[in-house]
């Protein structure tokens, strides 16, 4: 193995724990610097890691010769404007979801990455993991023939019930398609391939809510997007898919995922996990639960980081690409634009599905 990948962080704040949990035992990426809005926080952050150095500013840390990429954990509204900024200054970007607040932002990101040659990838690498790749290797070998239909619902009261900072959720960028769509969205596409359609539908049944924790406990805001959306897709492969983000449901018995095809059914576990147990029924007796045959074991927030460097050493594509980050936002503000505009809209980027992760 080379020298590792050296990571300049743009963000301190609650998700940059999971990352650091990941990236302190991965052999080929390694943390050099840090910087958030917060400078004690990003000092906070940086004494998890020998050597690692508080940048001070964005523009500090992107010019640092010892950032070779930078893992960009900020909000989404300003995701593009970091982005742009790191491959400008030459760094590759790995990024947390959505790529990019509108399709032109992410285009701009594109564009940057292919003029100077650099890598572009986006969370959620949870797809990478054993659950989501289990399910694709049984899709993918037959086990449930040719798929028709799959199901989604990602349910909840809303994040700001445990959340100390919850606003940026019920604004732009935000809401709970934008928010939790990428993992649903991109396992979906793992499964099934891309979207070519969306019919939609959406709903904002309050323009406030109220901090239920951490020291703003009780404090009101205002909600700017839709709280519950629902759609249909049409994959290209044909098979549609029910959709059911929501902010707004208090309980449900629902599953996360299932895909239905003319042999069986699959249950694949929650894609805002790494692992989990997936089942299949071959239509005909119980449920079986499938052994682990694919994904990465053990993964965590962090693995597509791992698995971009790994790609930039052996020169192939790697998994969680901004091409799949770019027609999962296409699907998804697609699917808003059908809500406001009462009807099916066609899904204008196309993407392949990506490698899968095989033991």
């Amino acid at each position: 193995m080379g020298e590792p990948l050296r990571i300049g962080m743009v963000g301190a704040g609650k998700i940059s724990g999971a990352y650091l949990d990941t990236l302190e035992r991965l052999e080929n990426v390694t943390l050099t610097a840090v910087t958030d809005l917060d400078q004690e926080r990003a000092a906070s952050v940086a004494a998890r890691v020998p050597g690692a150095a508080v940048a001070g500013s964005v523009a500090k840390l992107v010019a640092r010769p010892d950032v070779d990429a930078v893992l960009n954990l900020t909000i989404p509204a300003v995701h593009a404007e970091v982005a742009l900024a790191a491959l400008a200054a030459g760094k590759h970007v790995y990024g947390e979801k959505p790529l990019a607040a509108t399709r032109a932002e992410a285009d701009r990101m594109l564009a940057a990455a292919g003029a100077g040659g650099l890598r572009i990838g986006c969370a959620p690498d949870t797809v990478l993991g054993t659950g989501v790749q289990t399910a694709r290797k049984a899709v993918d070998d037959g086990l449930i023939g040719t798929p028709v239909a799959a199901t989604a619902f990602m349910t909840t009261a809303g994040h700001e019930r445990w959340h100390p900072d919850p606003e940026f959720y019920y604004r732009r960028g935000g809401g709970p398609l934008l928010d939790m769509g990428p993992y649903y969205l991109s396992a979906l596409v793992h499964l099934l391939g891309p979207v070519i359609t969306v019919t939609g539908a959406g709903s904002r049944p309050r323009d406030e809510r109220e901090i239920g924790s951490g020291p703003r406990a009780g404090e009101r805001f205002a909600v700017e997007v839709d709280t519950h959306v629902t759609g249909i897709l049409r994959h290209a492969n044909g098979a549609l898919t029910t959709l059911v983000m929501s902010f707004d449901i208090q309980a449900a018995r629902l599953p996360r995922i299932e895909v239905h095809g003319t042999g069986g059914s699959l249950s694949v576990p929650d894609p805002n996990g790494f692992d989990g147990t997936v089942e299949l029924h071959r239509g005909t007796g119980e449920w079986e639960t499938l052994p682990v045959t694919a994904g990465y074991v053990g993964a965590g927030r962090g693995t597509g980081l791992a698995d971009l460097a790994e790609s930039l050493a052996g020169d192939r594509p790697h998994r969680a690409s901004a091409e799949l980050a770019r027609h999962v936002l296409d699907i998804m503000l697609t699917l808003l634009d059908s809500a406001r505009q009462g009807r099916a809209l066609p899904v204008e980027s196309v993407c392949r599905k990506p490698e899968p992760v095989r033991h």
